[in-house]
């Protein structure tokens, strides 16, 4: 499966590795680094995200990439990465 960013999840990651970025730029390398080798690892392994506990009756999982949270769903042949929360905000359910 190949991952793709829904308009409003690539903002917010792009936000937040700026936000990153500003405080401390090697640390939003590192994340940056994390990020992609999680994405690729859920490319291989699209199940491997635990259901979104907030919201366990939707289809979308969650992959935790500290201390952001990536909410997914599947529509084959692709990953929709839907939205990006840092993990001390209170999510919204999140939207296709």
């Amino acid at each position: 499966m190949q991952i793709r960013f829904t308009p409003a999840a690539r903002s917010h990651f792009l936000d937040a590795l700026s936000f990153i970025r500003r405080e401390n730029p090697s640390a939003a390398t590192r994340f940056r680094k994390r990020a992609d080798e999680a994405l690729r690892r859920l490319e291989l392994f699209p199940d491997s995200g635990r259901k979104i506990p907030e919201f366990s009756d939707l289809p979308h999982r969650e992959l935790i990439i500290t201390p952001y949270r990536f909410f997914y769903r599947l529509s084959s042949p692709y990953v929709w990465i839907v939205a990006v929360w840092h993990g001390a905000q209170l999510p919204e359910a999140p939207t296709d």
